[in-house]
């Protein structure tokens, strides 16, 4: 029976040219942008514990306005804080 040929396989190398470094041009966010993306998260966050704790259904409340909002503060509420994780993705 006739022997086969062996195929010799060349080894992988990397290519050097596709590795060169690139040079970020953006450098880290600002005290502003933080402060922003904080701030909203906070807020929804204040803003749904106001509700739980201090709009009641009392004629009387000073927060009467935000009881008639009814279940439209938890959109309000996270609404903040999504838009504050949201710009996470942007936080350098």
């Amino acid at each position: 029976m006739p022997k086969s040929k062996v195929r010799k396989k060349t080894d992988y190398t990397i290519n050097t040219a596709n590795r060169t470094p690139v040079k970020v041009k953006a450098g880290p966010s600002g005290v502003l942008y933080q402060s922003v993306m904080f701030g909203l998260m906070l807020f929804g966050l204040v803003w749904l514990m106001v509700y739980y704790l201090g709009a009641s259904t009392n004629k009387y409340s000073a927060l009467d306005w935000m009881s008639n909002l009814g279940p439209w503060n938890m959109l309000i509420g996270f609404g903040f804080m999504v838009v504050g994780l949201l710009m996470t993705m942007g936080w350098r």
